[in-house]
């Protein structure tokens, strides 16, 4: 996953001054909206999914808790909003906040990193970021390289990060995570993979970025001089999660993984409801649809 130029420039700036601002780039027009926002945030109940696995986000964003007794691991902070409801949840299962020792993130979105400020703010976790999106976490905006860029709204910024590079492995007690390398939809994307166990059965988790091929108005995957590498870098994602253990999928936008459906049958299935080996190479299929019709439309453009 190598940077564009201008990640790269700012990375070096970050470690040699301590901050960034991507305002250094051309002036910002004002802050967009989110329409969808309010839907996204809508309460949701935590629940079990495998072993030591719980979904803590709200309805439309994940939040995932994975616990042990030194420390519980957190994927994903959801919008600024959601920031709360996570920590609401995580009580109502039966454990603290304060006891979350790392945060990790998928990418520098406002929906999936906007919340991270507090809830490192609440626990005194690290985050864990690639070095991409961290230039994105430590301004509070994503930068001009990103299929998203002024469409978005700014958030709280983060500090006290980690860098999480392709491969990097986090531990926190028994709980031993790895960082996977999936830009495209943002040029700093990282799903995340891990092992649960109930009794002596433990199952491949992971949490998987998005894939989706969406940006601004204007913008081309397939003729973009600000992100040269969105298409060859979504069809190496694409690959990446297809080729990794997976029986259970928990994706950045609950829905796109069929998590309420799963949810649904765990009623009378119990947590084998959550288990599909095929489920990382599914939400691959997708995704790869949506990049292929993209690509059909930008040549009609």
């Amino acid at each position: 996953m190598p940077l564009t130029f201008t990640r790269a420039l700012a990375l070096v700036l970050l470690a040699g001054h301590g901050s960034l601002a991507w305002a250094q780039a051309p002036v910002t027009p004002p802050t967009p909206g989110c329409d969808v926002c309010a839907t996204w945030n809508a309460d949701q109940a935590p629940f079990r999914i495998f072993g030591n696995t719980y979904y803590v986000g709200v309805k439309g964003l994940s939040s995932v808790l994975v616990t042990s007794p030194q420390g519980h691991v957190l994927v994903d902070g959801g919008l600024p909003e959601s920031a709360p409801k996570i920590i609401a949840n995580i009580a109502a299962l039966g454990f603290r906040i304060e006891d979350v020792k790392l945060i990790l993130n998928s990418h520098g979105h406002i929906d999936h990193a906007g919340g991270l400020a507090e809830l490192q703010r609440r626990s005194d976790a690290l985050v864990a970021a690639s070095p991409s999106a961290a230039l994105d976490l430590a301004s509070g905006e994503v930068g001009p390289d990103d299929p998203q860029y002024h469409a978005l709204p700014t958030y709280p910024p983060v500090k006290d990060m980690r860098l999480a590079r392709d491969g990097g492995q986090f531990n926190v007690g028994s709980v031993n995570v790895t960082a996977h390398a999936t830009p495209g939809h943002t040029p700093g994307g990282l799903s995340w993979t891990w092992q649960s166990c109930d009794g002596p059965r433990c199952l491949n988790m992971v949490y998987a970025d998005s894939l989706n091929a969406v940006s601004r108005p204007g913008f081309k995957f397939s003729a973009s001089s600000e992100y040269p590498n969105a298409v060859a870098d979504l069809r190496h994602s694409f690959e990446t999660l297809e080729k990794l253990p997976c029986d259970v999928l928990i994706s950045a936008h609950p829905e796109a993984s069929q998590l309420w459906e799963r949810l649904e049958a765990s009623t009378t299935a119990g947590s084998e409801a959550f288990v599909d080996p095929q489920a990382c190479r599914a939400y691959v299929a997708a995704a790869r649809t949506v990049l292929e019709s993209r690509l059909e439309q930008e040549k009609q453009q």
